[in-house]
């Protein structure tokens, strides 16, 4: 299988493309501001209201609406934390040494969080969950420094190793290694690719782990409550440390920044992957160059199909998701249940490829075509289940119900994506008249002229794939070269824009 991450790299925004053997995966975005509550972010925050009912508290951190902090989410050794914390900030001449705190009495499982926390006090919390919809981020208190290999956890004990590592051999292997090398007063998740790895590399990774810890600490004593300690590193680093593999075969960026980010990254945890970093200087959008527009628009609307007319409808409410699964006009099989059941194995395969596409979580319930045989009930179920081990989001899924429907909860960790794939015309908005197409370009040369008069020559002008046609014809005559000529402006067409849309980019 081959894989490919597409990186675009926007002035507002970064959006990034998984595809497997060219087939769009996941697409996630990231904004380009100061105020991306992304997970891993750390903070030191100020507790605001303290709720019993909830045994919970409200965080500030600097969003708009206040982060929540569940009784649960504090972690055994937060009263050693706080400790440190308090000791760190009082002296900021040096990082306290984590071997020499000590340890406080533990916070058990069952407990009230008002008799651990109060209005007014500071604490340092790691986001769990991005704010979605209406909701604030969801923080924790237990706080992770993560790797591609390790994961180093402050103040906890031991050594945990992946359930996916399923060699009992290797899985003492690893538990063994970590126990012998990891510093006093630290605990170790060990990840799933940390599989079959050798000694030096693992070393390596714990030490760059331990001092980004330090670096947390000093940032920390740097740093006024209510501010950010330690920024998670950005999503395009985080995606292609988490799923980087041998089958990757390229990483194509369009941003010479972000292209020796990822360079530098990969130089430190794979120095051999370095090579598949292309730095993307094509006149084409990147998106449309590697097909991911198209894809992004063909799949991610409310209708989508699959194989042989069926489709599924997606919609959306505020507690759950539901998908609708039809088999259209066609039929498979003359045999009724055998007809339901093949068109429900094919929508499966496109259910799941949903799922990790739209990055979808929370509560899924799903409405397949209804079949009266148990045994293909189970097998639905059964090939549902192995589908979904290929995702990394924790997950569950429901055998059906007496209704023919199939409940999955996903981890919801970041919005899903949403992706606008109906184009209001920009015009007449909606209203079903528009003025005459001459006064577009009319219009459009002098839009021209005016970010000439801004910006000089060297400008790019995208346009939608049709009235770059209607630009371009004529080719020595056409639209596109009087303005080249005149203006030096390069016209180029982009298919992520409407009919009538129009984008201007001045060259660096």
């Amino acid at each position: 299988m081959k894989s490919e991450l597409i990186v675009d790299v926007q002035p507002q925004e970064i959006a990034i493309a998984l595809t497997e053997d060219d087939r769009l995966q996941e697409v996630a975005r990231e904004k380009r501001n100061e105020d991306n509550f992304a997970v891993g972010n750390i903070y030191y925050g100020r507790v605001k209201k303290v709720m019993p009912a909830l045994n919970a508290v409200f965080v500030d951190v600097g969003h708009e609406k206040e982060a929540f902090l569940h009784y649960l989410d504090l972690g055994s050794q937060f009263r050693t934390l706080q400790t440190y914390v308090t000791k760190a900030v009082s002296d900021k001449r040096r990082v306290p040494s984590i071997v020499k705190m000590p340890r406080q009495t533990e916070v058990g499982k069952e407990g009230q969080i008002a008799d651990v926390l109060k209005v007014g006090d500071t604490l340092l919390v790691q986001v769990s969950k991005e704010p979605i919809n209406t909701k604030g981020p969801r923080l924790t208190a237990e706080i992770s420094i993560a790797g591609r290999n390790i994961v180093l956890m402050p103040f906890a004990d031991g050594v945990m190793v992946s359930q996916k590592i399923k060699r009992e051999a290797e899985r003492q292997r690893l538990k063994q290694l970590m126990l012998s090398i990891k510093p006093a007063g630290f605990g170790i998740i060990v990840r799933t690719v940390a599989e079959d790895k050798r000694v030096a590399e693992l070393d390596n990774e714990l030490r760059l782990l331990v001092e980004r810890w330090q670096q947390t600490v000093k940032s920390l004593q740097q740093r006024e409550p209510v501010s950010l300690v330690s920024e998670e590193m950005g999503r395009t680093i985080g995606i292609i440390r988490d799923v980087l593999s041998p089958d990757f075969t390229s990483i194509q960026i369009n941003d010479r920044g972000i292209y020796d980010e990822v360079r530098d990254y990969l130089q430190l945890i794979a120095p051999e992957s370095t090579k598949i970093v292309k730095y993307y200087q094509g006149e084409q959008p990147i998106f449309d160059h590697f097909d991911i527009t198209r894809q992004m628009k063909t799949g991610l609307g409310r209708t989508v199909g699959f194989k042989h007319g069926g489709y599924l409808i997606i919609d959306k409410t505020e507690a759950l998701f539901s998908i609708d699964v039809n088999s259209g006009s066609k039929k498979i099989y003359e045999d009724q249940e055998e007809n339901a059941f093949q068109f429900n194995m094919l929508a499966a395969d496109e259910l799941i490829h949903q799922l990790r596409l739209r990055d979808i979580g929370g509560i899924i319930i799903v409405d397949f075509i209804d079949m009266d045989s148990k045994e293909h009930q189970q097998q639905l179920y059964d090939y549902v289940r192995k589908l979904m081990e290929r995702d990394r989001a924790k997950h569950n899924v429901l055998p059906l119900s007496k209704f023919g429907l199939m409940q999955i909860t996903r981890q919801r960790v970041r919005p899903a994506v949403e992706v606008q794939v109906e184009e209001t015309c920009p015009t007449c908005m909606g209203k079903g008249k528009i003025q005459a197409s001459i006064f577009f370009t009319d219009q459009l040369a002098e839009q021209i002229e005016h970010e000439y008069e801004q910006h000089g020559r060297g400008l790019k002008l995208h346009l939608h794939p049709y009235v770059y046609a209607y630009v371009a014809r004529g080719c020595w005559r056409s639209l596109k070269s009087q303005w080249r000529r005149k203006y030096g402006v390069k016209v180029i067409e982009d298919q992520s824009l409407g009919m009538l849309e129009t984008r201007f980019i001045a060259e660096k």
